[in-house]
C-alpha cells in the first residue's frame, strides 16, 4: 500500500473483488461505503505487470460518488443507478439513495418513494409512485444495463407533460379535424352549388343551342333563298341586258339596213363597171373598181362584226379592253341613227394614238356607250342643233365624258333607277332601262357612272379602272 484515501486500508482492499480481479490481470470495478463517515465511493483497480509479464500488484483509484452527483443533482428527470442487489447507489435525488427498488412496500423507509403500481402502455412501463414530493406520481420507467460498471441505469420521466401535450395534440387534432370537416362541408356545398349551377347552365346552353340551331337553320334557309334570289336577279339582269341590246338594235335596225344597203348597191355598180372595163381591155380601171368593191366589203364586214358581237348573249371574261376601240365601235353602231337624225358626233380616235386599256368586258362596255349615245340622241329630239361630244381623260382612274347639247337632266337623283324615263307614256323608244343597265354594267367593272347638268346640256362621266398586270392578279384572286 503506497497511498490510500482516508478510510481505505490495505487489508480491506485486498479482500475486495475488484482487487482480486486486478491481481488476476483484468480491470476490476466496485463500489461501497467508506467508514467511519459513510462516504460512498467507486473503485477502479488496474493490474501492474512486471517485465516477465507477471502481475506484481494493482493500482486502485477511489472516486467520490458525491462529487459526481453534485453536478447533476436536482435536474430533470430523476436518474439513478442500481447495483445487482437492486439497491440505488447513485442518484440525482437524495430520497432515492439506498432505496431498495426491488423490495416490498413494507421495506420502504420513511421519505423513500413507494411503487404502488406498474402497467405497460405501448410497449413501455408506467409506474405509479407515492411518498415523495420531488418525484412524479405517474412516471415512464426506462432502464439500460451498464455491464462495464456493473450497474443498471434507470430514469423516471413524468408523464404529466406528455399527457398535457397529448391533450393539446388531441385538441389540435380535433380542431384540425373540425376545420377539415368544415372545409369538406364547404367544398361539398360548393360542389353541390356548382353542380346545380352547371345543371342550370347546361339547360340554358342546351336551350340556347336549340335556339341557335333553329336560327342557324333559318339563316341557312334565308341564305339559300337569297342566293336563289340573287341568281334569279342575275339571270333577270342578264336578260334585261340582252333585251336592252336587242332594243338598241331594233332602234338602229333601219339605219343599219341603210348602211348595209348602200355598200351593196355600190358593190353591184362597181362590179358592173368592172365587167365593162374588162371587156374594153381597161385592166387598170377594172383593178380600181375591184379595190373599191374590197373596201365596201370590208366596211360591211366591220359593221356586221360589231353587230354580231353586240347582239350575242354569252358571258365574257373580265380583262384588258381598248377603250378607244370600244368607243369607236359604239360610234359606228350608232352612226346610222345619228346620221338619219342629223346628230353631229364629235369623236376623234386619232387624238389618242396610243391604246388606252381599261379593266372590263368589251361587249358590255360597248353596250354602255351605245346606251349613252342613244340616250343623248333621244334627249335632243326636236332640237335644231344636235351635238354629242366624247372625250377620254387618263389618270389614276380613266374618265370618259359623253356630253350632249340637249335640255339637261330633269331629276338627276332618279335617272339611274329602273323604268325611269322622260319619254311620253306609250312611247316605243324604250322602257327606261338603258341608264339603269349601264349603271349596273359599270359597277360590275369596279367603276362608276354619274350624270350632271352643264350650261348647255347633260354630261355623263364614266369612271373605269385602268388595266394592269397587278390589277388583273388582284381581280383574279
Amino acid at each position: 500500500m503506497l497511498a490510500a484515501a482516508e478510510g481505505v486500508t490495505g487489508a480491506g482492499v485486498a479482500r475486495q473483488d475488484y482487487f482480486v480481479r486486478a491481481m488476476q490481470g483484468a480491470l476490476g470495478t466496485g463500489h461501497g461505503v467508506l467508514q467511519p463517515d459513510g462516504q460512498r465511493a467507486y473503485f477502479y483497480a488496474a493490474p501492474a505487470f512486471a517485465l516477465d509479464g507477471r502481475v506484481r500488484g494493482a493500482l486502485v483509484v477511489v472516486a467520490d460518488v458525491a462529487d459526481v452527483e453534485q453536478t447533476w443533482r436536482g435536474s430533470l428527470p430523476a436518474v439513478f443507478f442500481t447495483d445487482q442487489t437492486g439497491e440505488v447507489f447513485i442518484a440525482n435525488r437524495s430520497e432515492l439513495l439506498f432505496w431498495q427498488r426491488g423490495g416490498a412496500a413494507a421495506e420502504a423507509e420513511p421519505g423513500q418513494p413507494e411503487v404502488t403500481g406498474r402497467r405497460r402502455h405501448a410497449g413501455h412501463e408506467i409506474w405509479s409512485l407515492r411518498g415523495s414530493a420531488y418525484l412524479p406520481q405517474q412516471a415512464l420507467h426506462l432502464s439500460v444495463d451498464l455491464p462495464v460498471i456493473g450497474m443498471t441505469g434507470e430514469i423516471l420521466v413524468d408523464v404529466a407533460p406528455a399527457r398535457r401535450i397529448a391533450v393539446l395534440q388531441a385538441a389540435a387534432l380535433a380542431a384540425v379535424c373540425l376545420a377539415l370537416g368544415a372545409m369538406l362541408f364547404i367544398v361539398m356545398e360548393r360542389r353541390r352549388t356548382l353542380a346545380e349551377a352547371n345543371a342550370v347552365l347546361e339547360s340554358r346552353v342546351e336551350a340556347r343551342t336549340r335556339a341557335l340551331s333553329a336560327a342557324n337553320l333559318q339563316l341557312r334557309r334565308e341564305v339559300r333563298e337569297r342566293e336563289e334570289a340573287e341568281a334569279a336577279l342575275k339571270r333577270a339582269q342578264e336578260e334585261l341586258v340582252q333585251a336592252g341590246k336587242l332594243s338598241a338594235l331594233g332602234q338602229m335596225s333601219a339605219g343599219i339596213s341603210h348602211e348595209l344597203n348602200q355598200p351593196l348597191m355600190a358593190i353591184q355598180q362597181y362590179a358592173e363597171n368592172g365587167a365593162a372595163f374588162l371587156e374594153r381591155g381597161k385592166a387598170a380601171r377594172t383593178g380600181e373598181n375591184l379595190g373599191r368593191i374590197s373596201d365596201m366589203a370590208a366596211r360591211m364586214a366591220r359593221i356586221i362584226k360589231n353587230l354580231r358581237a353586240f347582239a350575242r348573249n354569252e358571258s365574257e371574261p373580265m380583262g384588258q379592253v381598248d377603250l378607244v376601240q370600244v368607243i369607236s365601235a359604239a360610234a359606228e353602231l350608232t352612226a346610222p341613227r345619228l346620221k338619219a337624225e342629223q346628230v353631229d358626233l364629235r369623236w376623234q380616235p386619232g387624238d389618242y394614238p396610243a391604246p388606252i386599256y381599261a379593266w372590263g368586258g368589251e361587249v358590255r362596255l360597248t353596250q354602255v356607250f351605245v346606251n349613252l349615245i342613244n340616250n343623248a340622241a333621244d334627249a335632243m329630239q326636236g332640237q335644231v342643233e344636235k351635238v354629242i361630244s366624247i372625250s377620254v381623260d387618263s389618270g389614276p382612274r380613266l374618265q370618259v365624258r359623253v356630253q350632249d347639247s340637249g335640255p339637261g337632266i330633269k331629276e338627276p337623283e332618279k335617272m339611274f333607277e329602273p323604268f325611269y324615263s322622260t319619254k311620253a307614256v306609250g312611247s316605243s323608244e324604250g322602257m327606261g332601262l338603258g341608264l339603269s343597265i349601264s349603271y349596273g354594267l359599270v359597277q360590275s367593272f369596279g367603276g362608276n357612272i354619274r350624270g350632271t347638268n352643264t350650261g348647255g346640256g347633260a354630261v355623263f362621266t364614266v369612271e373605269l379602272e385602268p388595266w394592269s398586270e397587278a390589277g388583273k392578279k388582284d381581280d383574279a384572286a
